[in-house]
């Protein structure tokens, strides 16, 4: 699995994405592949996939999943906002 020390653009967080895989954790999983869909959809809005993660891009996209917390059920939400506020130092460490 990718070290998230090495994390500095939106490719790079994907592929630590992937490699989470190795941990079997489901949970972890479910959160990765929810957030994946919109950070894809900021990589758009920001210009790519070798878009650098900023504090910008990560406000971005809290706010589009703030919106859509009701699409998920309040375990499921939870368990994304905690990964989420998890891997927040990524976007301000790239900077």
């Amino acid at each position: 699995m990718i070290n998230t020390e090495n994390v500095e653009n939106l490719e790079q967080l994907f592929c630590y994405f992937d490699g989470l895989i190795e941990l079997d954790c489901d949970d972890q999983l479910f959160a990765s592949s929810y957030l994946r869909g919109f950070l894809e959809v900021a990589a758009v809005e920001f210009g790519h996939q070798q878009q650098p993660l900023s504090t910008n891009l990560y406000s971005y996209v809290d706010k589009q999943i703030l919106a859509a917390q009701d699409e998920l059920s309040a375990p499921d939400q939870a368990i994304v906002v905690e990964f989420w506020r998890a891997i927040k130092p990524m976007f301000s460490r790239a900077q």
